[in-house]
């Protein structure tokens, strides 16, 4: 059975003596900081990003050398992206370790793909939210929390789990929960998620948009059915709370006759063949290193697709329906 963690699986007051040290404070990185903060544990920031310096001190969090931060602190936030992370750690953070370290990611990609290898007398732990930068913040202020996968990667000292759940509390995840896999298992659903479902429910919407749209209907009236009125949000809003059999069965009976009748005519098996093809990518570190000669080359090919994106009609109509349902102004 998977092992789920909340508040009363943890003890916060272990990181009452630790230092932590924030690297990186992005999207994701300040918010976590934030939260730690706001827990009372103890914070250093190492900034890589240039353009974060004044954030981080408006904040109240004055930034330090990545270096010195390594120096200082007992555990690391390992927050820079995933893509950044392997060149900074070679440079500033492995030549100061310490038997006593802690390094915990919120993404098990570098580790799991190889590109960044601890030396054995480190912890090694994983803490990854299953959101936005910006909810992990709003969601420990409202008092909900957000849910994780965590991991441990390398368990040097025999003390791993205590700070990898202290952390989790401290940032807010153990108030919805956090889920126990391994590192290689988180960083395949996250890859999986962005490369086989994200795709595909974009591929539905902009084929459903341009039907419509193509049919004769408004722009205005298609796009807000389709996504705009946020209705597809709170039905797998109500998902996410009760399962996504009860968010049907809480829909007309109507659209449970329509949606139960006609599911059969999408059961593709090109579909689940084309899930197949990209779990095995992913698994195979075929995607790894695709990307890491996009990130070495300066990301031609995905500058390439976002302009080709940039340059469909359907986005300048979805911008003028936001702004006619939303009564803005140019």
């Amino acid at each position: 059975m998977p092992i789920v963690y909340h508040e009363e699986d943890s003890n916060i007051s272990i990181l009452q003596d630790k230092i932590v040290g924030i690297l990186g404070y992005g999207s994701l990185g300040r918010p976590v900081a934030l939260n730690l903060q706001d827990s009372g544990v103890k914070l250093q920031v190492g900034v890589h990003n240039l353009d974060r310096q004044a954030v981080a001190l408006a904040d109240g969090l004055p930034p330090l050398p990545i270096e010195q931060v390594v120096k200082n602190t007992d555990i690391l936030l390992m927050l820079l992206p995933d893509e950044v992370m392997p060149q900074v750690y070679i440079e500033k953070i492995s030549p100061y370790l310490h038997k006593a370290h802690t390094l915990i990611f919120a993404s098990g990609y570098n580790i799991a793909f190889g590109f960044i290898e601890p030396p054995p007398f480190v912890d090694v732990g994983l803490i990854a939210p299953r959101t936005f930068g910006d909810a992990v913040r709003e969601r420990y202020l409202s008092g909900e929390g957000f849910y994780s996968c965590v991991a441990a990667g390398q368990d040097a000292s025999g003390h791993l789990w205590d700070t990898i759940l202290a952390l989790a509390k401290a940032i807010g995840s153990l108030r919805a929960g956090a889920v126990e896999v391994t590192i290689e298992q988180e960083t395949e659903l996250d890859l999986f998620m962005q490369q086989a479902i994200l795709p595909a429910v974009h591929h539905v919407l902009t084929t459903a948009a341009n039907l419509l749209l193509a049919r004769g209907y408004p722009p205005e009236a298609a796009m807000m059915d389709l996504y705009i009125s946020g209705e597809l949000n709170d039905y797998l809003s109500r998902a996410a709370i009760h399962g996504l059999l009860h968010a049907l069965q809480s829909s007309s009976l109507t659209a449970q006759f329509g949606t139960l009748s006609r599911l059969e005519r999408f059961n593709e098996s090109k579909m689940a063949r084309l899930m197949e093809v990209t779990l095995d990518e992913i698994r195979n570190e075929t995607f790894a290193r695709d990307w890491a000669r996009e990130y070495t080359g300066g990301y031609p090919r995905l500058q390439k697709l976002v302009r080709q994106q940039e340059k469909l009609d359907l986005w300048e109509l979805e911008k003028q329906t936001i702004e006619l349902l939303r009564g803005e102004e140019d």
